[in-house]
């Protein structure tokens, strides 16, 4: 009772695959709703380690233990720093900063206002 090749397809053999098919995905569907119950659940509670607090309180004991850099800052008088806060004044009677060349370029501006000055006096401007 032999079955030979034939021309058409093969009906049974569809059917039988058709089958298979439908019984994977439905316990793949089985599984995947398991676990997805089992990963909410796992999520709901998680365990903390306690090996990195532990490693943390060391690190934190280990910092406060190192001995901090000096910085060498030093701090000025109260009457030097009454007299900072005397800032000069400009003609316009605006405050500018202390500026350690502020003088410098005070006498420089004033030079080139000289020289702007002369130019248009000649009329070159």
């Amino acid at each position: 009772n032999m079955k030979l090749g034939g021309l058409g397809p093969d009906y049974e053999a569809i059917k039988e695959k058709k089958q298979k098919l439908k019984l994977q995905k439905e316990y793949s569907r089985e599984i995947n709703e398991y676990n997805m119950r089992n990963l909410v659940v796992a999520q709901r509670f998680p365990a903390k380690p306690q090996a990195s607090s532990v490693s943390r309180e060391k690190a934190l004991e280990y910092a406060k233990k190192i001995p901090r850099p000096k910085t060498f800052i030093t701090r000025q008088s109260d009457q030097e720093v009454k007299e900072e806060r005397g800032l000069p004044q400009a003609p316009t009677g605006t405050s500018l900063p202390q500026i350690p060349s502020l003088e410098s370029l005070w006498n420089r501006h004033e030079k080139e206002k000289e020289v702007v000055a002369a130019f248009k006096a000649l009329h070159i401007l």
